[in-house]
């Protein structure tokens, strides 16, 4: 008589069929956790912009004003705005400095504010108050509060962090939708502010939301909060050639505002990898310690600033002068200080967050409507239009009406 016996384990067949249905289950699994972990992320930048939001509208309910694009002292002993400077800051702070105390900072402002700060590595520091130039000059490297990382000021998925950098941000102000006065706004290379024609330009350039080196308040937001950017987030430079991060180049501000689309002309991108500067041929900004987002409490646009020109996460160019001297744009000290071309910009897949004057975020995707791209923007330098007349709505389309905040545009469509 036969007996049966109970069979102990697996067949190989059974084992492999096993096998490959885990490995089926973690192909599919690992797309969606990581799709999980960029939306966490997506989220925690979007309440980061929510919260740099009610600060500044908390700071304009205690000050009538928005937070000064390029605010703070003099320039002491040295001759230009542009020159580093350990006693004074020449009047570079970004708005992001002065809107600290309403975004629960309130002891980085303490020490900012007083004299003596302490170095970056913790020893006593020696300052005058309101800091030395935020800027990579003799003496003022080890100014601690310049070199802080502030988590509200970093979007989760932007990985780039540590030196060359000093503080970095990934939200800048919105200036508008032309390049010219975007660093010296209606000032002069000696920070004159009674200077006709520097006034003149920067009331026909300076079309956005903060206009540097001045007073901008809600109210002249004539065409609507809601319908208004005020800040876009932005991409710190990782070193890498990326266009969006380390600008090239692009010659003189009044050849380059007749046609703005040659930042990132065929001729300068990587032709198997778009989205990089070509290997040779290109010039970059980038000398190690500029670069897109370095430093948070620097005015210049390059690190704080940002306009609706060319859509989101497309080439940034810097000029090769951008400073008015009383009668002409003469060249800067150093190429972060210089006018340039500074779309937004994210790591999120297909755009960016903006924030909007009433304080709402929202996502604007890289194929926004942008308008003629190869037109003139409005410029005005020193008594002459070199580009379209003062006052003209915006040629860049839905995406430059968003970035004006004066001039008359209607946003009929959605966002």
């Amino acid at each position: 008589m036969k007996t049966s016996q109970a069979r102990l384990g697996f067949t190989l067949v059974e084992l492999l069929v096993v096998i490959a249905i885990i490995g089926v289950l973690v192909g599919l699994l690992l797309p969606a956790v990581q799709a999980a972990r960029e939306a966490a992320r997506r989220m925690s930048c979007s309440n980061n912009f929510k919260q740099l939001g009610l600060g500044v509208h908390n700071y304009h309910s205690a000050y009538d004003q928005l937070p000064t694009q390029k605010s703070g002292t003099g320039r002491g002993l040295v001759a230009t705005w542009d020159l580093p400077n350990v006693n004074g800051n020449c009047e570079e702070l970004s708005a992001l400095v002065g809107v600290l105390p309403f975004v629960e900072a309130q002891a980085l402002w303490e020490q900012i504010s007083n004299p003596n700060a302490p170095n970056k590595d913790g020893t006593l520091g020696v300052y005058v108050a309101m800091g030395p130039t935020p800027d990579n000059g003799t003496g003022n490297t080890n100014y601690g509060p310049w070199n802080e990382e502030l988590p509200f000021l970093r979007c989760p998925s932007d990985p780039g962090t540590d030196l060359p950098s000093a503080g970095r941000t990934n939200y800048a102000v919105c200036l508008g939708d032309s390049i010219v006065s975007s660093t010296d706004g209606p000032t002069t290379s000696t920070l004159n502010k009674k200077d006709s024609n520097s006034g003149q330009m920067s009331r026909a350039n300076s079309r956005g939301a903060f206009v540097p080196r001045q007073t901008a308040k809600f109210r002249d937001i004539l065409d609507g909060l809601a319908n208004t950017i005020i800040m876009g987030e932005i991409v710190t430079d990782l070193g890498d050639r990326d266009i969006r991060t380390n600008p090239r180049s692009a010659g003189t501000t009044a050849t380059f505002v007749l046609n703005p689309s040659v930042c990132g002309g065929a001729t300068f991108v990587n032709a198997t990898r778009p989205q990089f500067w070509a290997t040779s041929g290109v010039t970059l900004i980038n000398t190690g310690s500029i670069g897109r987002g370095y430093r948070w409490a620097d005015g210049n646009p390059v690190y704080t600033g940002m306009m609706t020109i060319s859509p989101p996460n497309t080439a940034a160019c810097v000029m090769t002068e951008g400073m008015y001297n009383g009668s002409a744009i003469v060249a800067t000290a150093t190429a972060d200080k210089a006018y340039g071309l500074m779309p937004p910009g994210s790591r999120h897949q297909g755009g960016c967050h903006v924030l909007m004057g009433d304080g709402a975020v929202k996502f604007i995707t890289d194929s926004i409507e942008a308008g003629t791209q190869t037109s003139a923007m409005v410029a005005r330098i020193h008594n002459a239009d070199v580009g379209l007349a003062p006052g003209r709505q915006s040629p860049y389309g839905l995406w430059g009406k968003l970035g004006t905040k004066a001039s008359k545009e209607v946003i009929d469509s959605e966002f």
